[in-house]
């Protein structure tokens, strides 16, 4: 199946396993392109738990407390994060390195976010594995586990281990993880709702070619993104977006279906019919109109990709009959 779109991929449980002086930024930014994902895919894909070593609250490092689903014993699952940050060697013990030790025989994946990669490390679940943990903790890290190869990277994926640097990172790797199980399309359209600095062009001269991410993106790939964003309304040729971010058209398709698993002018039409879904559930707007704000001259032809792309045309799911 092309990386592009998949549709019947299983709901997965996330969970969380929350420390207290967690980052509420890492938090948010791990559970709602989560939520995101569920809401545009119009069905539930993701379910999450937040969960503690003992089922009791904590408090993030901003005062804010939360109450957990319930303890980590007893729970299972597709993913586990160890989320904690501020005071983490705090809680590196005997009863954390049971617990994420046995957790590992119930969870597929276990992940270490922002510093979770100590605890990971501490209860020997990282031995032989590539990782990464926030680089001001990295050197240090190095040296206290000899056996784990420590990357400075913004994330790392090996194998059924996954560590993460920081808050900012954990939306990437996010994003990555959604694109891989449930394609790209849905990949585009999360990070599209966000305004990720990868579509967006305020950001795009400095989007890099590199090793960071689980599906690296290009420079060039992030700006043709970018200038696609841009001109929703009314649509530049590919021949024009190649030309402005120095590239030729093939080398252009090329990039983006490898690495997006699409060609551009499917990617373009996705952007434009996701502004188009945008004005049709959120405005009033006639279909001719959202037609022309989404880069459209003719109605019809914007119903027939509308309805190839969602199941059903802009007047069926206004009404809740598609």
């Amino acid at each position: 199946m092309p990386t592009w779109v998949k549709d019947h991929a299983a709901l997965q449980q996330i969970d969380m396993l929350l420390f207290d002086d967690f980052s509420g930024h890492c938090l948010a930014n791990t559970v709602e392109p989560m939520r995101a994902a569920n809401t545009l895919a119009g069905r539930q894909v993701y379910a999450w738990r937040f969960l503690t070593l003992d089922g009791a609250p904590v408090v993030s490092s901003s005062g804010m407390e939360v109450t957990p689903h319930g303890a980590l014993s007893g729970c299972q699952g597709d993913m586990l994060v160890a989320m904690p940050s501020y005071r983490y060697r705090h809680f590196v013990d005997d009863t954390s390195n049971r617990a994420l030790r046995a957790a590992a025989t119930h969870y597929t994946i276990m992940a270490g976010f922002d510093a979770g990669a100590w605890l990971l490390a501490a209860a020997d679940l990282l031995e032989g594995r590539r990782a990464t943990i926030h680089w001001q903790e990295l050197d240090s890290f190095a040296e206290t586990f000899p056996q784990v190869e420590a990357q400075r990277l913004r994330h790392v994926q090996d194998g059924n281990r996954i560590t993460c640097s920081g808050a900012l990172a954990a939306f990437d790797l996010m994003l990555d993880l959604i694109g891989q199980r449930h394609g790209q399309s849905l990949r585009l359209e999360v990070a599209a709702l966000f305004m990720s600095p990868e579509i967006t062009p305020s950001h795009a001269a400095s989007v890099a070619t590199t090793q960071t991410n689980i599906l690296a993106r290009s420079r060039s790939v992030a700006r043709a993104l970018a200038l696609m964003q841009a001109h929703i309304e009314t649509p530049l040729t590919i021949v024009e977006i190649a030309r402005q971010i120095g590239r030729n058209r093939k080398d252009l398709e090329q990039r983006m279906k490898a690495q997006l698993g699409a060609t551009p002018q499917a990617i373009y039409r996705h952007l434009r019919l996701i502004q188009a879904r945008k004005l049709v559930l959120e405005t009033d707007l006639s279909v001719a109109e959202v037609a022309l704000r989404s880069g459209y001259e003719d109605p019809s032809a914007m119903t027939r990709a509308y309805r190839a792309a969602f199941g059903a045309t802009p007047r069926q799911m206004r009404s809740g009959t598609g």
